[in-house]
């Protein structure tokens, strides 16, 4: 009998920016990678620059060349204490400028494009069910219009929604990595479950 070919997951933090020279996004992802999220599950890691137009290439080419089932992208959020789930991408709106001191096209992901792109994977549903195994999770539908927000969207556009966005604190003294590595396994386990649900 063939052994079932794992499932491909790609998951992905970002580079430094700012004050931030370690970024704490990356360093969860790739401590994910080592610790994995169980059998038949095989990890792409990415970094994905804090520049709009590299960052729109590397969702480009993760969606076209590697297919993964689903798109986790991990960011920090300054100011929170909690990790907090976000449902929505939105297109307009990006007036920061990046690493690179640029801002998208018009201010926005894909001109003509939605003004926004919700997750296949129900984020409210997902922070009810991690607070009753007692996870600290925040339910939001504004990541903020900056990076993580603009990856967020074409993520969904590119992978027909199949994707997510996860904000971790910024702040490593409000929660240390291993802690963070855990918390973030859990929570993306649940929604591999909840994924694998609807498509039944």
């Amino acid at each position: 009998m063939e052994a079932c070919k794992p499932e491909l997951i790609v998951l992905t933090g970002f580079g430094p920016f700012r004050q931030y020279l370690v970024n704490q996004s990356w360093e969860a992802v790739k401590g994910l990678k080592r610790m994995g999220l169980g059998a038949n599950i095989e990890i792409h890691i990415v970094e994905i620059p804090v520049c709009y137009s590299k960052a729109q290439q590397a969702i480009a080419e993760i969606w076209h060349n590697l297919k993964p089932k689903v798109a986790i992208h991990v960011g920090i959020a300054s100011g929170t204490k909690c990790i907090i789930l976000e449902q929505t991408g939105k297109n307009s709106g990006y007036k920061d400028r990046d690493v690179c001191g640029v801002c998208p096209a018009d201010n926005c992901c894909i001109q003509g494009g939605a003004e926004r792109l919700d997750s296949i994977i129900d984020m409210r549903s997902i922070a009810k069910c991690l607070k009753g195994l007692g996870l600290d999770v925040i339910y939001s539908r504004d990541a903020g219009r900056y990076l993580c927000d603009f990856v967020l969207y074409h993520s969904l556009h590119y992978g027909q929604r199949r994707a997510a966005l996860i904000h971790v604190p910024a702040c490593t003294c409000l929660v240390s990595p291993e802690k963070l590595v855990y918390q973030l396994q859990t929570i993306i386990q649940v929604m591999l479950c909840q994924f694998d649900a609807q498509s039944i």
